[in-house]
């Protein structure tokens, strides 16, 4: 598979980088949008984030409690928790 070269940008004093519009475009990526970033070798992967359950992982039947994501499955599993 052959790699293209891509886009070159700086990295200014915060630490910050510009994605460029392009990207952003196909993606769907808007602004206020969160990104995660992980390390691969020798190099950053940037992704747009998906909302996962903060128990399993899980991206499939999501709901909010408290400002925090859990899946329905790990919601059933803790009301199973006897006192």
């Amino acid at each position: 598979m052959m790699r293209t070269k891509g886009n070159v940008r700086a990295i200014d004093e915060l630490g910050r980088i510009v994605v460029p519009i392009e990207y952003r475009n196909q993606l769907d990526i808007k602004s206020g949008d969160l990104l995660r970033m992980e390390l691969d070798g020798e190099g950053i992967v940037i992704k747009k984030n998906t909302p996962s359950c903060i128990f399993c992982g899980a991206e499939n039947a999501l709901t909010k409690h408290q400002g925090k994501t859990i899946c329905i499955n790990c919601i059933r599993d803790i009301s199973k928790i006897p006192n």
